[in-house]
């Protein structure tokens, strides 16, 4: 975005301080005063914990271009941090006014991907494939909300063909909100499980708040893409303002997989089956789970006619971003799944199948964080991922780290597992001592949970003890 003073204050039906300069071009726009960069425009939001009014001194002083202040608070800045204001009603209303203003003059073409599992993985992949032929932005980190959206479609430039924008929720009527926003082109639709059930009566409300996404496609020429093999997700059709392409793995759909093989934490090998044809596909991305993402990728992709021929190439090379699915192979001959970023009863299921399913190791050791915003039924699903667990009879080890994760090892006990070989810790401090003494060679370890249970600390616990310095090798796998 290289937007004048006078065009921001154009998009927002108001006009700028006296010390602006209304041709001046801005970098950027921020909402951290400690982060802003020189030339960029900071948007003083009012937080739940901080209030960035308080910090447009700082942020002028350390280089901002403009501040964006709300009206009421304008008289509190005297002098030239006052005339370097842009006053509006609210801050936070007008962040988004001036994204959707900027979506709207780019006019190329957005994907919005949602989900309750796999948006991440569908993101990038579709990027990856995308990047073969255009020049596309991305949602990088966790900017997949109301703030953080606006925040990348500000990096839009003319220069940019396409761009995959990663739309997460936790309440209903937020997808609506950012599809307002962002106008997507292509919508594409992952799964709906259990998520986030603190904010919601059913994983059915859950659904309806994911619909939000196709209900809010950019007209008749949009195209939404869904998952025929999750009946919720495959009844959003319904609702698609434009065509609808469907892809799956047990349902019948315009792109599918077939003749799978499992190679556990190191990939999968699959048939892919699309109006293109029939071709062999290697995808170092572990699991069923994550051939779902990639056709997902793959049909949204299509939108541009990209496909097969771009997947050859770009599947064998895909690699993970930190705590989302690394394989990390120790010296002593033991490794690790490090999917620590966040958690869910269906990734859950998901990883400890590819546990499971991966060979060549003597033991296999889950280490399960508690999963968080599950309401009531949270020690139903801790204790259901237990017994799943034990139901691939392949888990040695079963340890839960903090919270309801005592109810995955109760869940295992129950199904089976000798609870000699079960642990619980209350942190994961507790879990990574124990696990120190534990691993030896031949083991494969998944760590998996959450920022907020802190599991990664085992995960370097781990690396310290068993990792001297030049002796650590990683590779790193998708998820």
């Amino acid at each position: 975005m290289r937007w004048t003073i006078a065009q921001v204050a154009g998009a927002l039906g108001t006009r700028a301080g006296p010390g602006l300069d209304p041709v001046a071009r801005l970098a950027g726009v921020s909402i951290d005063s400690r982060t802003v960069c020189p030339g960029e425009l900071f948007v003083a939001i009012h937080g739940p914990r901080h209030d960035g009014h308080d910090h447009v001194a700082s942020a002028l002083e350390h280089g901002a271009l403009a501040a964006l202040v709300a009206e009421a608070q304008l008289p509190r800045y005297a002098g030239w941090v006052g005339d370097r204001c842009i006053a509006v009603a609210d801050t936070f209303e007008a962040l988004k006014q001036l994204a959707r203003a900027v979506r709207e003059t780019w006019g190329g073409k957005i994907v919005g991907v949602t989900g309750s599992v796999g948006k991440t993985t569908t993101k990038e992949i579709l990027a990856a494939l995308l990047g073969t032929k255009l020049r596309v932005l991305k949602s990088e980190g966790n900017l997949n909300n109301e703030y953080g959206l606006p925040l990348t479609l500000f990096r839009l430039e003319e220069t940019r063909q396409a761009a995959v924008l990663e739309m997460g929720m936790s309440r209903r009527g937020e997808l609506a909100r950012l599809a307002a926003i962002a106008r997507p082109d292509v919508g594409v639709v992952t799964r709906v499980s259990p998520a986030h059930l603190e904010f919601f009566e059913s994983v059915d409300e859950i659904a309806l708040a994911k619909r939000e996404l196709i209900e809010g496609l950019n007209g008749h020429d949009s195209t939404a893409v869904l998952n025929a093999d999750d009946p919720r997700v495959a009844a959003f059709g319904a609702f698609a303002p434009g065509r609808v392409l469907t892809y799956g793995i047990e349902k019948s759909a315009f792109f599918m997989a077939q003749e799978i093989e499992d190679r556990g934490a190191l990939g999968t090998a699959f048939d892919y089956i699309s109006p293109e044809g029939r071709v062999r596909l290697e995808l170092t991305v572990p699991g069923r789970h994550a051939i779902a993402n990639a056709l997902a990728a793959l049909a949204a992709a299509s939108v541009w006619g990209i496909g097969a021929a771009e997947a050859q190439s770009i599947f064998r090379a895909l690699r993970a971003p930190a705590m989302r699915g690394e394989l990390l192979r120790f010296s002593n001959g033991a490794a690790l799944i490090n999917d620590s970023y966040n958690s869910s009863p269906a990734a859950l299921q998901a990883m400890t199948e590819l546990l499971a399913a991966t060979p060549n190791f003597q033991r296999r050791i889950l280490a399960a964080g508690e999963m968080r915003e599950l309401g009531s039924a949270s020690q139903e699903l801790h204790r259901a991922a237990g017994q799943l667990a034990v139901k691939t009879g392949k888990i040695d080890w079963i340890i839960g780290v903090a919270g309801d994760s005592a109810q995955i090892v109760e869940g295992a006990v129950a199904a089976g597992m000798p609870r000699a070989r079960t642990r619980f810790f209350a942190t994961p401090q507790e879990a990574a001592e124990f696990l120190g003494s534990l691993v030896a060679s031949g083991d494969l370890v998944l760590v998996k949970g959450s920022r907020g249970v802190k599991m990664e600390q085992i995960v370097d616990a781990l690396i310290a003890r068993y990792a001297a310095p030049g002796e650590f090798s990683g590779q790193e796998v998708w998820h």
